[in-house]
């Protein structure tokens, strides 16, 4: 789904390759409130910044949580977007608002049906360690 896909430019028409590469907890980097999902955009690296209150509202709202995976997901369908609408291609981080994320989560998973189906993010090879 969005862990690896291409998407257009709006503006220069080129072909992006997109590339999910972590889910990483921002507390502990830039000290916000929020989960960062880290893309690959033709090797330029993008970060997207959920804030963590998504995850008590969605939990509030429809009794489930946002997985990993699912997080993953809704971040790349954002990117996907913000990059076919044109929105300011070029940024090294986007920042989602608590409505955005909510929007994106019920989008992937209606297009995917239930969490189950759901790709399984897995490391890329080529961000293993050499032994």
């Amino acid at each position: 789904m969005y862990e690896d896909f291409k998407a257009t430019d709006r503006w220069s028409g080129e072909e992006l390759h997109c590339r999910w590469r972590a889910n990483v907890v921002a507390i502990a980097t830039r000290h916000a409130d929020a989960v960062d999902i880290r893309f690959d955009v033709s090797g330029r690296p993008v970060w997207i910044a959920m804030p963590c209150l998504a995850w008590v509202e969605q939990k509030k709202r429809t009794g489930h949580t946002i997985t990993d995976s699912l997080a993953a997901q809704a971040a790349g369908r954002y990117l996907k977007k913000a990059i076919e609408s044109g929105y300011d291609y070029g940024r090294e981080m986007y920042t989602m608002t608590i409505e955005e994320v909510l929007e994106q989560v019920e989008a992937v998973l209606r297009e995917a049906g239930h969490t189950s189906n759901l790709p399984y993010l897995v490391p890329l090879d080529d961000a293993q360690p050499q032994v």
